[in-house]
Protein backbone atom coordinates (compact mmCIF):
# COMPACT_ATOMS: atom_id res chain seq x y z
CA UNK A 1 0.00 0.00 0.00
CA UNK A 2 1.28 3.51 -0.88
CA UNK A 3 1.38 5.88 1.92
CA UNK A 4 0.06 9.61 1.12
CA UNK A 5 1.91 11.55 3.56
CA UNK A 6 3.01 14.55 1.79
CA UNK A 7 6.63 14.79 0.57
CA UNK A 8 8.44 18.31 1.18
CA UNK A 9 10.13 19.21 -1.87
CA UNK A 10 12.88 16.67 -3.82
CA UNK A 11 16.11 17.33 -5.25
CA UNK A 12 16.57 15.48 -8.12
CA UNK A 13 20.34 14.98 -10.37
CA UNK A 14 20.82 13.56 -13.62
CA UNK A 15 24.05 12.27 -14.74
CA UNK A 16 24.03 12.02 -18.48
CA UNK A 17 26.80 9.32 -18.79
CA UNK A 18 28.76 7.53 -21.70
CA UNK A 19 29.75 4.26 -20.85
CA UNK A 20 32.65 1.80 -22.11
CA UNK A 21 31.40 -1.31 -23.75
CA UNK A 22 31.73 -4.04 -21.21
CA UNK A 23 34.21 -1.93 -18.92
CA UNK A 24 31.57 -2.62 -15.95
CA UNK A 25 34.41 -2.06 -13.27
CA UNK A 26 35.41 1.31 -15.27
CA UNK A 27 31.83 2.66 -15.25
CA UNK A 28 31.01 2.13 -11.82
CA UNK A 29 34.31 3.53 -10.65
CA UNK A 30 33.05 6.51 -12.55
CA UNK A 31 29.45 6.47 -11.46
CA UNK A 32 31.10 6.56 -7.85
CA UNK A 33 33.25 9.35 -9.11
CA UNK A 34 30.55 11.33 -10.22
CA UNK A 35 28.07 10.71 -7.09
CA UNK A 36 30.57 11.73 -4.86
CA UNK A 37 31.18 14.63 -7.33
CA UNK A 38 27.33 16.03 -7.16
CA UNK A 39 27.26 15.18 -3.22
CA UNK A 40 30.44 17.23 -2.82
CA UNK A 41 28.68 20.63 -4.55
CA UNK A 42 24.72 20.22 -3.74
CA UNK A 43 22.53 17.75 -1.30
CA UNK A 44 20.46 15.61 -4.26
CA UNK A 45 17.74 13.38 -2.81
CA UNK A 46 18.04 10.87 -5.81
CA UNK A 47 20.34 10.49 -8.90
CA UNK A 48 19.73 8.73 -11.84
CA UNK A 49 21.87 7.78 -14.28
CA UNK A 50 20.88 6.01 -17.38
CA UNK A 51 19.87 2.76 -19.10
CA UNK A 52 22.44 -0.49 -18.55
CA UNK A 53 25.08 2.41 -17.41
CA UNK A 54 27.10 0.05 -15.89
CA UNK A 55 27.78 -2.16 -19.05
CA UNK A 56 26.70 -0.37 -22.19
CA UNK A 57 24.26 -0.93 -24.48
CA UNK A 58 25.30 -2.26 -28.28
CA UNK A 59 25.66 -5.64 -27.78
CA UNK A 60 27.54 -8.55 -30.26
CA UNK A 61 25.72 -11.33 -29.32
CA UNK A 62 23.85 -12.84 -25.77
CA UNK A 63 27.63 -14.23 -24.67
CA UNK A 64 28.27 -10.63 -23.84
CA UNK A 65 25.20 -9.61 -22.02
CA UNK A 66 25.57 -12.57 -19.67
CA UNK A 67 29.33 -11.21 -19.00
CA UNK A 68 28.14 -8.18 -17.29
CA UNK A 69 25.36 -8.91 -15.90
CA UNK A 70 24.32 -9.71 -12.05
CA UNK A 71 21.70 -10.75 -9.47
CA UNK A 72 20.36 -8.13 -7.85
CA UNK A 73 20.72 -9.11 -4.18
CA UNK A 74 24.48 -10.39 -3.31
CA UNK A 75 26.63 -8.90 -6.15
CA UNK A 76 29.58 -6.71 -5.59
CA UNK A 77 28.96 -3.79 -8.01
CA UNK A 78 25.33 -2.50 -6.06
CA UNK A 79 26.93 -3.16 -3.00
CA UNK A 80 28.84 0.18 -3.91
CA UNK A 81 25.91 1.74 -4.15
CA UNK A 82 24.33 0.64 -0.73
CA UNK A 83 27.36 1.87 0.62
CA UNK A 84 27.79 5.14 -0.69
CA UNK A 85 23.83 5.57 -0.53
CA UNK A 86 23.93 4.76 3.02
CA UNK A 87 27.16 6.95 3.90
CA UNK A 88 25.39 10.45 1.80
CA UNK A 89 21.81 9.48 2.78
CA UNK A 90 20.97 9.16 -0.81
CA UNK A 91 19.14 7.83 -3.32
CA UNK A 92 20.84 6.40 -6.51
CA UNK A 93 19.05 4.84 -9.43
CA UNK A 94 19.85 3.49 -12.77
CA UNK A 95 19.65 0.84 -15.05
CA UNK A 96 21.66 -2.73 -15.37
CA UNK A 97 21.75 -6.09 -16.50
CA UNK A 98 19.74 -8.25 -14.46
CA UNK A 99 20.92 -11.93 -13.99
CA UNK A 100 18.05 -13.90 -12.35
CA UNK A 101 18.74 -17.74 -12.40
CA UNK A 102 19.23 -18.55 -16.25
CA UNK A 103 17.05 -15.65 -17.30
CA UNK A 104 18.81 -11.91 -18.44
CA UNK A 105 16.52 -8.84 -17.68
CA UNK A 106 17.40 -5.25 -19.02
CA UNK A 107 16.60 -3.73 -15.30
CA UNK A 108 16.47 -0.69 -13.13
CA UNK A 109 17.42 -0.46 -9.34
CA UNK A 110 16.71 1.80 -7.07
CA UNK A 111 18.09 2.36 -3.60
CA UNK A 112 17.67 4.67 -0.96
CA UNK A 113 19.67 4.89 2.35
CA UNK A 114 21.34 1.73 2.37
CA UNK A 115 18.54 -0.49 1.24
CA UNK A 116 17.61 -2.10 -2.24
CA UNK A 117 14.32 -0.41 -2.49
CA UNK A 118 12.93 -1.17 -5.77
CA UNK A 119 13.77 -2.99 -8.90
CA UNK A 120 11.76 -2.79 -12.44
CA UNK A 121 12.40 -4.84 -15.30
CA UNK A 122 11.63 -3.36 -18.67
CA UNK A 123 8.48 -4.89 -19.93
CA UNK A 124 8.78 -3.21 -23.59
CA UNK A 125 12.21 -4.64 -25.04
CA UNK A 126 13.40 -2.63 -28.44
CA UNK A 127 15.20 -3.93 -31.64
CA UNK A 128 18.06 -6.01 -30.66
CA UNK A 129 17.13 -6.01 -26.80
CA UNK A 130 14.85 -8.83 -27.99
CA UNK A 131 17.98 -11.24 -28.72
CA UNK A 132 19.16 -10.79 -25.39
CA UNK A 133 16.50 -10.15 -22.55
CA UNK A 134 12.89 -11.63 -21.39
CA UNK A 135 10.42 -8.96 -21.34
CA UNK A 136 10.20 -7.95 -17.75
CA UNK A 137 7.90 -9.51 -15.35
CA UNK A 138 7.42 -6.82 -12.30
CA UNK A 139 5.10 -4.47 -13.89
CA UNK A 140 5.06 -0.97 -13.05
CA UNK A 141 5.26 -0.25 -9.18
CA UNK A 142 5.03 2.48 -7.01
CA UNK A 143 7.18 2.90 -3.91
CA UNK A 144 7.55 5.78 -1.56
CA UNK A 145 11.13 7.70 -1.06
CA UNK A 146 11.20 10.59 1.38
CA UNK A 147 7.46 11.24 1.17
CA UNK A 148 7.22 11.09 -2.22
CA UNK A 149 5.71 8.83 -4.79
CA UNK A 150 8.24 7.17 -7.21
CA UNK A 151 7.50 4.90 -10.34
CA UNK A 152 10.29 3.58 -12.71
CA UNK A 153 10.21 3.24 -16.47
CA UNK A 154 13.12 2.28 -19.13
CA UNK A 155 13.41 3.74 -22.36
CA UNK A 156 11.47 2.08 -25.08
CA UNK A 157 8.39 1.91 -22.23
CA UNK A 158 7.79 5.66 -23.61
CA UNK A 159 6.21 4.63 -27.00
CA UNK A 160 3.35 2.97 -24.97
CA UNK A 161 0.83 5.37 -23.03
CA UNK A 162 -0.13 2.55 -20.94
CA UNK A 163 3.23 2.37 -18.74
CA UNK A 164 3.10 6.10 -17.99
CA UNK A 165 -0.99 5.90 -17.64
CA UNK A 166 -1.09 2.63 -15.56
CA UNK A 167 1.70 4.22 -12.72
CA UNK A 168 -0.12 7.89 -13.01
CA UNK A 169 -3.70 5.53 -11.80
CA UNK A 170 -1.61 4.09 -9.35
CA UNK A 171 -0.50 7.37 -7.70
CA UNK A 172 3.09 8.10 -9.10
CA UNK A 173 4.32 11.39 -8.60
CA UNK A 174 7.79 11.43 -10.42
CA UNK A 175 8.29 8.90 -12.93
CA UNK A 176 12.31 7.71 -13.11
CA UNK A 177 13.23 7.05 -16.74
CA UNK A 178 16.91 5.73 -17.54
CA UNK A 179 17.22 5.63 -21.27
CA UNK A 180 19.52 4.93 -24.00
CA UNK A 181 17.48 6.71 -26.53
CA UNK A 182 18.15 6.42 -30.38
CA UNK A 183 15.13 8.13 -31.94
CA UNK A 184 14.75 11.79 -32.37
CA UNK A 185 11.43 12.28 -30.75
CA UNK A 186 11.23 10.62 -27.79
CA UNK A 187 11.95 13.53 -25.83
CA UNK A 188 9.49 15.18 -26.81
CA UNK A 189 6.92 12.24 -25.97
CA UNK A 190 7.65 12.60 -22.52
CA UNK A 191 6.81 15.98 -22.36
CA UNK A 192 2.96 14.13 -23.28
CA UNK A 193 3.42 11.74 -21.08
CA UNK A 194 4.08 14.44 -18.30
CA UNK A 195 1.26 16.38 -19.57
CA UNK A 196 -1.50 13.38 -20.25
CA UNK A 197 -1.17 12.43 -16.71
CA UNK A 198 -0.04 15.58 -14.69
CA UNK A 199 3.13 13.97 -13.29
CA UNK A 200 6.82 14.82 -13.04
CA UNK A 201 9.10 12.48 -15.65
CA UNK A 202 13.05 12.67 -14.88
CA UNK A 203 14.69 11.13 -18.01
CA UNK A 204 18.37 10.40 -17.65
CA UNK A 205 19.46 9.41 -21.65
CA UNK A 206 22.80 8.37 -22.74
CA UNK A 207 25.07 10.46 -24.96
CA UNK A 208 28.16 8.69 -27.63
CA UNK A 209 28.23 6.28 -30.26
CA UNK A 210 28.53 2.67 -29.96
CA UNK A 211 29.31 0.05 -32.73
CA UNK A 212 29.84 -3.64 -32.14
CA UNK A 213 29.52 -7.20 -34.12
CA UNK A 214 27.76 -4.88 -36.90
CA UNK A 215 25.68 -2.96 -34.88
CA UNK A 216 25.70 1.33 -34.30
CA UNK A 217 23.68 2.88 -32.18
CA UNK A 218 24.30 6.99 -31.27
CA UNK A 219 22.53 8.37 -28.53
CA UNK A 220 20.79 11.71 -28.21
CA UNK A 221 21.30 12.64 -25.03
CA UNK A 222 18.69 15.53 -23.84
CA UNK A 223 18.40 13.90 -20.26
CA UNK A 224 15.14 16.35 -18.86
CA UNK A 225 12.67 16.74 -16.28
CA UNK A 226 9.15 17.91 -17.32
CA UNK A 227 6.67 18.88 -14.93
CA UNK A 228 3.10 18.01 -14.51
CA UNK A 229 2.16 21.33 -15.87
CA UNK A 230 4.29 20.64 -19.11
CA UNK A 231 7.15 23.43 -17.64
CA UNK A 232 11.00 21.99 -18.99
CA UNK A 233 12.48 22.26 -15.66
CA UNK A 234 15.76 20.77 -16.57
CA UNK A 235 17.35 20.47 -20.15
CA UNK A 236 20.56 18.91 -21.48
CA UNK A 237 22.71 19.20 -24.46
CA UNK A 238 23.00 16.49 -26.83
CA UNK A 239 26.73 15.53 -27.28
CA UNK A 240 28.29 15.96 -23.55
CA UNK A 241 28.66 14.12 -20.32
CA UNK A 242 27.43 16.18 -17.77
CA UNK A 243 25.31 15.98 -14.75
CA UNK A 244 22.62 18.90 -13.24
CA UNK A 245 20.15 18.72 -10.73
CA UNK A 246 16.67 20.12 -9.85
CA UNK A 247 14.55 20.79 -6.78
CA UNK A 248 10.69 19.39 -7.61
CA UNK A 249 7.23 19.56 -5.52
CA UNK A 250 6.29 16.10 -6.08
CA UNK A 251 2.76 17.68 -4.33
CA UNK A 252 1.70 19.65 -7.63
CA UNK A 253 1.60 15.57 -9.52
CA UNK A 254 -2.04 15.68 -7.18
CA UNK A 255 -3.55 18.04 -9.13
CA UNK A 256 -5.31 16.36 -11.97
CA UNK A 257 -6.94 19.42 -12.97
CA UNK A 258 -6.58 21.30 -16.26
CA UNK A 259 -8.97 23.53 -15.14
CA UNK A 260 -11.44 23.77 -11.72
CA UNK A 261 -14.12 21.87 -13.92
CA UNK A 262 -11.60 18.93 -15.42
CA UNK A 263 -10.50 16.68 -13.89
CA UNK A 264 -8.63 14.41 -16.18
CA UNK A 265 -8.72 11.50 -14.22
CA UNK A 266 -12.19 12.02 -12.49
CA UNK A 267 -13.39 12.68 -16.09
CA UNK A 268 -11.60 9.45 -17.51
CA UNK A 269 -14.62 7.79 -19.81
CA UNK A 270 -13.58 3.96 -19.22
CA UNK A 271 -16.13 2.19 -20.52
CA UNK A 272 -15.77 3.56 -24.00
CA UNK A 273 -11.78 2.22 -23.63
CA UNK A 274 -10.51 -1.06 -25.05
Amino acid sequence: MIKRDEAMSLEIAIVQFEPVLLDIRNNLERAMGLIKEITSISNPNVILFPELFLSGYTFKDKSEVEKVSFPLNENEYLTSFIEISRERSIAISGGYSERAGDLLYNSSFFIGDGEIIANYRKVHLFHDEVDFFEPGDTGFRVFEYRGARLGMMICFDWIFPEAARTLALKGVQVILHPANLVLPYCQRAMYARAIENRVFIVTANRVGEEKSGGRKNSFTGESQIVSPRGEYILTMNGEEECFASAVIDPKLADDKKVTEKSDIFAARRVEFYE
